[in-house]
């Protein structure tokens, strides 16, 4: 099985964390729920992809727990989602200006909450994915990549490779030995199509190894998990 998604929500209603955390699970990620802010802190965040959060909590508010967040280099990168009853424009202004990454008022509607979930967390992979791009050039001994001019060679000798093959080397090649879930390769590979199936990332990879001689051979399959590369 694949390494799914943590999600944490923050939220003082027990009912609904758990519908929440329910329907979150079965759109296949990890849930977790804490009913206040001080319970989230106490939680090893940096773990989490994404945290649904409300705002008007006793104790610690959902903005000073979003301040918090923002402030830790560790975690500041942690894409939130507001979900709250407060729907006057200051505040999903001053919600949005925090870095909250979208704004949900109560009451909302499960469908909505779960299309806004799937939006996020394909634009945060898709945004870090071109800012790894920015790189003119990516190399692992004799093998090339020209972001640029977005040309591949291994030992000096340039292989064809199309637009989607390229950019799923130059994922493997951003972080060698990193394994990556077949969702994480469709986010930053494939993010402006609607459905891409897994077997179309294991189509790929089995081209990129025929085409990259004995690197090819270094394109490492963890059963279960995904792919990656052994630099």
């Amino acid at each position: 099985m694949e390494t799914k998604r943590k999600i944490l929500v923050v939220d003082d209603e027990p009912a609904l964390c758990d519908t929440l955390k329910f329907n979150l699970e079965m759109e296949g990620y990890e849930a977790d729920t804490a009913l206040s802010a001080e319970e989230a802190l106490a939680l090893p965040l940096e773990d989490y992809s994404l945290i649904l959060l409300d705002i008007m909590m006793d104790g610690i508010s959902g903005t000073d727990f979003a301040r918090i967040l923002k402030r830790n280099p560790a975690i500041s990168h942690i894409p939130i989602i507001f979900c709250t009853a407060r729907d006057a424009e200051d505040d999903m202004v001053g919600g949005l200006e925090l870095g909250a990454d979208d704004y949900i008022t109560k009451p909302y509607s499960i469908r909505n909450v779960m299309s806004r979930v799937r939006a996020v967390l394909r634009r945060v992979a898709d945004k870090s994915y071109k800012a790894r791009g920015e790189e003119e050039a990516v190399r692992s001994e004799g093998l090339t990549l020209d972001c640029v001019a977005k040309t591949c060679t291994v030992d000096g000798t340039e292989v064809h490779l199309p637009r989607k093959e390229f950019e799923m080397l130059r994922l493997f090649l951003s972080k060698p030995g990193r394994i990556f879930t077949r969702e994480e390769i469709i986010s930053a590979v494939w993010p402006e199509e609607i459905v891409v199936l897994n077997r179309v990332v294991d189509v790929n990879v089995r081209r990129l190894r025929s085409k990259l001689g004995e690197y090819g051979k270094r394109i490492i399959t963890r059963s279960g998990y995904g792919y990656g590369y052994r630099g």
